[in-house]
């Protein structure tokens, strides 16, 4: 069996999404992948209540209690090395966590590590992408699911999706609208690399 972790720091809304598809397709016997924990850095993050009620090991890890990006990162990969498995080790899934990660903790997992971003990568990676989409003038707003590199927001793309920009957006009417197709093409990319 595949483990899945994912890292979450917030609502963990693609989080559940992910939960939601592996069960309801039975990711367990068609892929031989399950969700095996999720962890967060942050300990009120409401995501974790969700995994919890899921049957999901979770793990809290403050990244304030380190002196240093590295001695996180070690620690967190100290966590995630636990769901490793001879032959099987575990796909790695970023949603939503807002951390940059360090180049040695993105090398140690490279190839089984994943994310989705807010924006038609490779326009607009880092932050406020739906305000500074709208601000370009863009007709077409969306998100992508690539694998992490060292370089922010700029590993292999493994799918997109796309939604118009209306005149009336905001960017939290935009994000509000890109989000409902997170919760759709993060779980399936997520089935497409477990087939590989």
């Amino acid at each position: 069996m595949k483990n899945i972790v994912i890292l979450i720091s917030g609502g963990g809304s693609n989080m559940a999404a992910i939960v939601k598809t592996a069960q309801r397709d039975d990711w367990a016997g068609r892929l031989g992948a399950k969700v095996a924990a999720v962890i967060s850095n942050k300990a009120d993050a409401k995501g974790l209540v969700f995994a919890r009620e899921h049957g999901i090991v979770t793990e809290v890890l403050d990244h304030k209690a380190f002196a240093s990006r590295e001695a996180f990162d070690a620690a967190l990969a100290a966590v995630i090395d636990r769901f490793d498995q001879p032959g099987a080790p575990a796909l790695v899934v970023l949603a939503g966590f807002m951390r940059i990660l360090t180049p040695g903790f993105v090398n140690r997992y490279a190839g089984r590590l994943v994310n989705i971003h807010p924006s038609l990568l490779p326009a607009f990676a880092g932050l406020h992408t739906h305000q500074r989409a709208i601000d370009a003038g863009c007709k077409f707003a969306g998100v992508t699911v690539h694998q992490v590199t060292p370089e922010l927001d700029h590993g292999p793309i493994l799918a997109q999706a796309v939604v118009p920009v209306l005149p009336s957006d905001t960017a939290d009417k935009l994000a509000a609208r890109l989000l409902t197709q997170e919760h759709l093409i993060y779980p399936r990319a997520i089935a497409d690399l477990l087939r590989k």
